[in-house]
């Protein structure tokens, strides 16, 4: 009897496998061409970048989800250098703003100017008008010209005079600050932090990579970095891979999971404030754009957990208490990650 069963299992093995081969390796959707683009990115950045690969794929995903970057860490760990190559490597327009005590809104927005020939006002754009707009220190400018950037972060479109100008996509803001800096700075609001789909924390690199990079600096000699990375997408093939990225397939069950774990940071005992429904659509659109990079055409709960930590860890408060005893963000969504059955 037991050789009759292997018999039959053995017969059945081949077709089995066949199915299995074909649910593997068959995806609904062909990402072959978006996997190769961001192999393509993730080498031109480094030529110049050492390590950082997570910091990378943090932009690439923030960039298929059509979402904002806040990026934090402290000075001198190539924030601003790997924002400003990873714009040169989309064949888009670029623009830096350094923001100051000083900076008014008209200085990011635009403003109207009178025209001597005409006798009319001409609206003079200002450096928000591009594709990819690197805000350098943005906690150093004051609350004013911080909510000059509420409008055209969330609705890609700027009013002036109470005339509409739209923004040309793709559109991005990626924006750096210090965590250690106190004076001469202003706390970006929650209202402001929430239009950001991702906050990245850069760390300071490994003993190697320390010496990768004074090795790397020594033999460039003259040779400026932005001169090493090349535009290699242009932003008709990146709206084709945004479009590629929102068919990617998530199940009911994952929806369940993303809304279970958010819904808990609104009652969490060590919050003061949970994440909003904009927390919850931003995972799901991280995790499909994880799952597209990777390769599938659906989601896991591996991709929700990957994006939990930079989607939630700007828009949850701690509670006084907690934060006095030195716990962080990132502790309680790990507790509450542990809390919630992961979906078979």
């Amino acid at each position: 009897m037991e050789n009759e069963d292997n018999n039959i299992a053995s017969n059945q093995n081949p077709e089995i496998e066949k199915q299995q081969e074909n649910l593997s390796f068959e995806n609904r959707i062909d990402l072959s061409e978006l996997q190769q683009a961001v192999e393509q990115l993730k080498s031109e950045l480094a030529k110049v970048i050492v390590g950082q690969q997570d910091f990378i794929e943090l932009l690439i995903v923030s960039l298929l989800s059509s979402g904002h970057v806040l990026i934090e860490g402290v000075p001198g760990i190539a924030k601003t250098i790997t924002a400003k190559l990873f714009a040169k490597t989309l064949k888009t327009g670029f623009n830096r703003i350094q923001f100051t005590p000083d900076l008014m809104p008209s200085d990011v927005l635009g403003t109207s100017i009178l025209n001597m020939k005409t006798s009319d006002f001409e609206f003079k754009k200002g450096p928000i008008f591009s594709n990819m707009v690197l805000i350098d220190e943005i906690n150093r400018a004051p609350a004013k010209t911080q909510a000059a950037l509420f409008e055209v972060m969330e609705e890609r479109q700027v009013t002036v005079d109470g005339i509409k100008y739209i923004m040309e996509p793709p559109f991005m803001v990626l924006a750096t600050q210090n965590p250690v800096e106190q004076e001469g700075t202003y706390a970006l609001p929650e209202a402001q932090l929430d239009r950001f789909l991702f906050k990245i924390k850069v760390d300071y690199p490994s003993l190697q990579e320390e010496i990768h990079i004074l090795k790397t600096h020594h033999e460039r000699k003259t040779q400026k970095p932005l001169e090493m990375v090349d535009a290699v997408l242009s932003p008709e093939k990146l709206i084709e891979f945004k479009n590629k990225t929102q068919e990617i397939i998530i199940e009911e069950k994952i929806l369940a999971y993303i809304a279970e774990i958010v819904t808990k940071t609104r009652t969490h005992p060590h919050l003061y404030l949970g994440g909003s429904p904009r927390a919850s659509l931003a995972v799901m659109n991280a995790s499909k754009a994880f799952a597209a990079i990777h390769g599938r055409d659906f989601v896991t709960p591996e991709d929700i957990k990957k994006s939990l930590f930079p989607v939630l860890r700007h828009r949850i408060i701690l509670s006084p208490e907690r934060e006095m005893e030195g716990m962080t963000t990132e502790n309680v969504i790990e507790m509450i990650i542990q809390s919630v059955e992961i979906p078979r």
